[in-house]
């Protein structure tokens, strides 16, 4: 493969990589390298990210997330009550394990189960509303997703704020997912089951992760450094898997480095700074909802978040703002991919029926925060 391949590639697979090296580098440009870029960067989210990623990969790599998928499954005993379970444990599995990684989990495996029980016909509406409770329920933990893990760690926010920023959304949201799915026609379910895969995995070998994700929750509370649990989770998963170390989304973490050396250099040109400022300022949820819809729902939060101290609002907008297009929570192109390998002549019907489910939620949602600020 010739460079320029390899170059197209790495644009199509690392998107939003790609476009947070240029910025860094233009604005480089700018604002020249020096001693100063070495505080841009939030050392305390990228490693938390950095230990989350190996604590749910190691999680994955035990089949913990599917045997909880399963075990729902035997005990639904209609289509309505299996859609309720598997959209219900996107919501609440998206706020340990993050929204991605939900969607990795069970978005296969419930096109998987639709096949086998043959009704790949209700199968879309489905991965559509598990994406959005992914994305929705991702918000009510700081480790949810990385938006709130940065916003979290970045402005210092207490628990109190925090929920006051996002509960009443997820709570919202949840009503609005269970009313859908209870509206939808019923039918029993048929027999076909996938089965049980093997023995599940002992105590001990989920506890070292049970321990250093509870380091980590340290960590984001603020109860202990995260140097020392850097350390500790390295070394474990060092010791138990090194594997897991694979399993890193490495393009995430440069991403978000690219990108505060970008909003550090916006910051030290002051005609940029002063006009962000005033379009941000008294704006936050507008903006990140709207900035969201662009650039994603990452990249916004680290970006406004140089030109506003109102975090709150921002915290609230950029997680409602993973609605909308496909691309405002890039967790969403993890069910396009699914889908679309799966159903590859419906990739017209999914973008439809994607956009009209978000953009409903998204109104609904949006309206009620304008009513509560």
């Amino acid at each position: 493969m010739t460079l320029l391949n390899q170059v197209k590639t790495l644009f199509w697979r690392e998107t939003v990589f790609c476009v947070s090296l240029v910025l860094a580098a233009l604005s480089a440009l700018a604002v020249r390298p020096d001693a100063a870029y070495l505080s841009y960067p939030d050392y305390r989210t990228l490693a938390l990210l950095f230990c989350l990623m190996l604590i749910v990969a190691g999680f994955r790599s035990l089949g913990v997330f599917e045997r909880l998928g399963r075990a729902l499954l035997r005990r639904a005993g209609s289509l309505r009550e299996l859609s309720i379970a598997l959209v219900l444990l996107c919501f609440f599995c998206s706020m340990v394990i993050t929204n991605d990684v939900t969607l990795i989990t069970f978005v296969p495996f419930t096109l998987l189960v639709f096949r086998m029980i043959r009704q790949e016909g209700r199968v879309l509406t489905l991965v559509v509303l598990e994406t959005i409770a992914a994305n929705l329920g991702s918000m009510a933990t700081p480790i949810g997703n990385p938006q709130n893990l940065y916003l979290c760690s970045a402005a210092g926010l207490t628990m109190a704020q925090f929920a006051r920023a996002v509960l009443p959304y997820a709570g919202l949201s949840l009503v609005l997912l269970l009313a859908v799915l209870l509206l939808q026609r019923d039918e029993p379910l048929g027999e076909a089951r996938p089965e049980e895969e093997g023995e599940a995995a002992p105590l001990s070998a989920l506890a070292p992760y049970l321990l250093l994700l509870a380091l980590c929750l340290l960590v984001v509370f603020r109860v202990v450094g995260f140097v020392p649990v850097l350390l500790c989770v390295a070394a474990v998963v060092l010791a138990v898997n090194r594997r897991l170390f694979r399993s890193v989304d490495y393009f995430l973490l440069l991403t978000f480095l690219c990108f505060f050396i970008f909003i550090g250099n916006l910051k030290r040109i002051p005609a940029l700074n002063d006009l962000l400022l005033s379009l941000v300022g008294g704006h936050e949820l507008l903006a990140g909802i709207l900035a969201s819809q662009v650039i994603s729902n990452v990249p916004a939060a680290i970006l406004l978040s140089g030109f506003t101290q109102n975090f709150a609002a921002l915290l609230t907008a950029v997680n409602l703002g993973g609605l909308g297009t496909l691309v405002a929570s890039l967790a969403s192109l993890i069910t396009f991919k699914f889908y679309a390998a799966q159903y590859p002549d419906r990739k017209g019907r999914f973008l439809r029926s994607f956009t009209l489910w978000n953009a409903a939620f998204l109104l609904l949602l949006t309206a009620a925060a304008l009513l509560l600020g």
